[in-house]
């Protein structure tokens, strides 16, 4: 974390926020990653994972710290910059740990427990001054926005570009879902009540190609014309067989008188 340290930052604060930036990369807080900026140690950037089965689950908020040259003896001011339902975006939130309670703030209080501090405050529920209320529909939908809105941040993808990969890679994968799911081109397939006169089946919501179905009309047209022929020989041949048993019956009674 070389170059880190501001030559008007007072030596306690300097070497405190020092031994937490290693504390943390050695021992993560669960959801949350958090960077100083290269040129400013006094102001922390964070970002927080939304936890597995709230509304918050699947995005990605981003937000910051901003300590105070008496740090750790005075706290930090605490903001939220990604849209996400239960903060006001770039407005300092008013924590038991922030800066608007100066007379709760424990000076053993690391970096870290400041996060866990802000997670746990963003699971409940809790008006304070810089919360909004809004449902968890809405907070899905923020959750979901939140990936491309991150990736507009320069600060953001500055300071962690492997949660900025991490997001791409998300995206991409959910456009190949998106369309793998697109519903495949199906013809339409028709009994015999939905076909016309000529046997032709019925295209709904498509437009025939009427060229097509008079040059298929004759050909549907021509196996019924042939039964229809059959069966009125085979009447024909039934009624002369008829008419010649008939007439030799009466021949038959006459010859008998």
């Amino acid at each position: 974390m070389s170059g880190c340290g501001n030559r008007k930052t007072p030596s306690t604060a300097t070497h405190r926020l020092k031994q937490d930036y290693l504390r943390i990369r050695k021992d993560p807080v669960p959801y949350i990653c958090a960077e100083p900026l290269p040129s400013n140690i006094l102001e922390w950037h964070f970002v927080v994972r939304g936890p597995e089965k709230s509304p918050y689950e699947g995005g990605y908020y981003h937000g910051k710290l901003l300590f105070p040259q008496e740090f750790p003896f005075k706290p930090p001011s605490i903001y939220m910059i990604t849209p996400n339902g239960r903060f006001m975006c770039n407005t300092r939130l008013c924590l038991s740990i922030s800066d608007f309670h100066p007379d709760t703030w424990n000076p053993s209080w690391s970096v870290s427990a400041i996060l866990i501090g802000l997670l746990s405050f963003m699971m409940e529920k809790i008006p304070t001054l810089g919360s909004i209320e809004t449902s968890d529909f809405t907070k899905r939908q923020l959750s979901a926005q939140s990936l491309a809105y991150n990736l507009k941040d320069r600060v953001f993808c500055e300071l962690f570009p492997e949660v900025a990969e991490e997001i791409k890679m998300k995206q991409r994968t959910q456009r190949d879902l998106s369309v793998r799911q697109q519903p495949l081109y199906i013809p339409d397939v028709t009994s015999n009540k939905d076909e016309d006169l000529f046997g032709t089946p019925l295209h709904y919501g498509h437009a025939a190609n009427q060229e097509a179905v008079a040059q298929q009309a004759p050909a549907h047209r021509q196996p019924k014309r042939n039964l229809e022929g059959a069966l009125i020989n085979l009447c024909v041949i039934a009624g002369f067989v008829v008419c010649v048993y008939t007439v030799r019956f009466v021949l038959h009674n006459i010859g008998q008188d």
